[in-house]
């Protein structure tokens, strides 16, 4: 089995920023029986900033990019020695990864970062991954690490995705209210928007709402999703035995997308132009009974520049998005066809990702 392992900063620091070594070596004993029993395993950890926070000195008086970038480099180096340290004594070699969001700015950079990764694995190693916070700035940054953790079960094709967090998954309500429950099961067609609590963490950089997303995106590639609490003994474990009495929300995978699809559904980002398409257009490419793809006709006006094979944002005429997808076109060529007719689609159904409704 595949696995991609998020924990959250919530769940490796004490109130005080300090790092929590001893919840990390339960986890990383977990991890490591996961390892033992021939599951290849991709651990997302946060964390670096807060342990950076414990370590550094008169850093409020620094603008917060800078902080950020002094937190994250300072703590980064004692993060991943209290975890090299923590599974060497299972005789397990760990392997730092470092990225930033432009590092799969290109189906390329996407397909060099997936050889990286299936290198460690078949070498015996945990990749430990976590984002470059020293070197990212707002417009490159990940939402945060739940945003990264699906990109990567999506594109090493994983089966299951763990976010742990220091809550028990989707509530239906406030987690506060004692009539409030675990959503045990979400399906494509739940609608959890109403339920989903808009609040951050106290260390970490997103909220539950970031964590549905991106559950439902990856979820729709294929991949089995969990959120579930991370500080409660033998998480792991119980996700990847599928414990059903454990306290977490599973998203019910979808079919499984082609490779290409999974690198476009995360690469709404790096979208060098927009295409606003009309009423029957996105009528037809918001229809998941049907593949269809867009053709000219459907092209309301375009904003931007693009050519060929570039990623192009797709909205309706209201102003929604509704997908991203590789166009087959230069713009300047599109722009001649004016009304005459074009056979082949502008952005063909096999290089196109739809938003979930």
């Amino acid at each position: 089995m595949t696995i991609t392992i998020k924990i959250g900063s919530n769940v490796l620091t004490q109130a005080d920023g300090m790092l929590h070594v001893e919840r990390m070596g339960s986890l990383v004993k977990e991890i490591a029986d996961l390892h033992r029993d021939h599951h290849r395993v991709i651990l997302v950890t946060s964390g670096a900033v807060a342990a950076g926070r414990s370590m550094a000195k008169d850093y409020q008086s620094l603008d917060p990019v800078s902080q950020r970038q002094l937190l994250s480099s300072i703590g980064q180096v004692k993060l991943i020695d209290t975890y090299k340290k923590l599974f060497d004594q299972y005789g397990i070699s760990i392997g730092q990864i470092l990225v930033t969001k432009q590092d799969f700015r290109t189906r390329e950079h996407y397909l060099n970062m997936r050889n990286c990764i299936s290198t460690l694995w078949d070498s015996g190693v945990i990749p430990v991954v976590n984002e470059n916070d020293t070197v990212s700035v707002t417009a490159l940054m990940f939402t945060d690490n739940d945003e990264l953790s699906g990109l990567l079960a999506s594109m090493m094709d994983c089966q299951k995705l763990f976010i742990l967090s220091n809550i028990d998954g989707i509530y239906n309500g406030d987690p506060k209210s004692p009539d409030s429950y675990v959503i045990s099961e979400i399906t494509p067609r739940t609608n959890v928007a109403q339920y989903v609590q808009t609040t951050k963490s106290n260390f970490g950089r997103g909220g539950m709402l970031t964590k549905c997303r991106i559950a439902r995106k990856t979820a729709d590639s294929g991949i089995d999703v969990y959120i579930a609490n991370g500080t409660r003994p033998q998480v792991i474990t119980s996700l990847a035995n599928g414990d059903k009495d454990f306290v977490c929300t599973h998203f019910t995978a979808g079919d499984r997308s082609p490779a290409i699809k999974k690198w476009i559904a995360y690469s709404d980002g790096f979208t060098k132009a927009t295409v606003i398409v009309n009423r029957g257009a996105a009528a037809a490419l918001l229809d998941h009974s049907r593949a269809a793809s867009l053709l000219h006709p459907g092209i309301v006006r375009i904003e931007g520049e693009f050519k060929k094979d570039d990623l192009l944002l797709i909205k309706d005429e209201d102003g929604r998005t509704i997908g991203v997808g590789r166009v087959s076109i230069d713009k300047d060529r599109l722009t001649k066809l004016g009304s005459q007719h074009h056979s082949k689609p502008i952005i063909h159904y096999d290089y196109l990702y739809i938003y979930p409704e």
